[in-house]
């Protein structure tokens, strides 16, 4: 009875070592994500028309824009914010957005230390963003 449960976890193992390697090593080798991996947001502001559906649309509240009269009397966006932490990452802000200002993107490394930290302002984002690529 013993012998055989250890014979099966022997066997495995040895599988495993013979086998090839799973391991990843992450920092020098980035992985490859599937296209639907949903684990950031990114907003292009010249898009954004300042209609606030993503904000009704989203379950949690997680957004917040402002808006004031600009040119032609349209509205012009004046700050996006998010708080990340309470982001479920479900898409419903992406699929109404009527222009396709707001996606939603494969960038994962968003680990911060501090609570601040997860309250993102996203015009700064996608400026910072734009000036590195």
């Amino acid at each position: 009875m013993f012998g055989k449960g250890l014979l099966q976890g022997l066997g495995i193992t040895l599988k495993r070592m013979v086998g090839p390697n799973i391991t990843e090593f992450y920092p020098e080798q980035k992985p490859n994500l599937p296209i639907r991996v949903r684990s950031s947001m990114g907003l292009q502001k010249d898009k954004c028309i300042s209609c606030n559906m993503c904000a009704m649309a989203c379950p949690n509240g997680v957004i917040k824009l402002t808006s004031e009269k600009g040119e032609n009397n349209k509205k012009v966006l004046k700050s996006y914010h998010m708080d990340v932490g309470r982001c479920l990452f479900c898409g419903m802000c992406t699929e109404v957005c009527p222009t396709k200002a707001l996606t939603v993107t494969q960038e994962y490394e968003n680990a911060v230390y501090e609570p601040v930290d997860l309250k993102w302002d996203m015009i700064e984002r996608a400026e910072r963003k734009g000036k590195v690529e």
